[in-house]
């Protein structure tokens, strides 16, 4: 089986999403169903339709939590020694060498990556360019608008 690598902040998150859905979100739905049952007829009954389909999405996730985690390498990058390479788990501070404009990101693991809260992908075209680079390099991202020149101001390990 491949090790999918994962920060400590997402393995954190995952468990705590796994302990809500196992310890809230499944007897709620559990119960629901039982309530519905009480109602009669099955076969016309919209709640206890409705209740299962929550259950099988309730199921299916934590089999998907359960499988990530049990994939995952959970990488500390704090525990890392600081060489300014870009490695996964760092936090790369970029300057677009077009536009003068400074970017800040963090690579992290697919589950992980949000955009809008500054965390890439390590599988994303900018991270895959600036892995193995170091701090003052300049690297070429193929995006979909073009091409695009990134000077590495500064790689952190937070």
């Amino acid at each position: 089986m491949n090790k999918v690598p994962m920060t400590v902040a997402g393995e954190q998150s995952l468990r705590e999403e796994l302990n809500h859905l196992k310890g809230e979100a499944r007897p709620k739905v559990i119960a629901a169903i039982a309530e519905a049952r009480e109602h009669g007829d099955l076969k016309e009954n919209a709640e206890y339709h409705a209740a299962r389909e929550q259950q099988g999405f309730i199921e299916g996730r934590i089999q998907e939590i359960e499988s990530k985690l049990s994939s995952a390498q959970v990488i500390d990058v704090t525990k890392l020694p600081q060489t300014g390479k870009v490695i996964f788990g760092v936090t790369v501070e970029l300057l677009n060498l077009d536009t003068d404009e400074q970017v800040t990101y963090r690579i992290v693991g697919e589950d992980e990556a949000n955009i809008k809260e500054g965390r890439i992908s390590v599988t994303s075209p900018i991270a895959r360019a600036l892995i193995g680079k170091e701090e003052g390099d300049v690297v070429m991202v193929k995006t979909p608008g073009g091409d695009v020149e990134y000077e590495i101001e500064g790689v952190e390990h937070l």
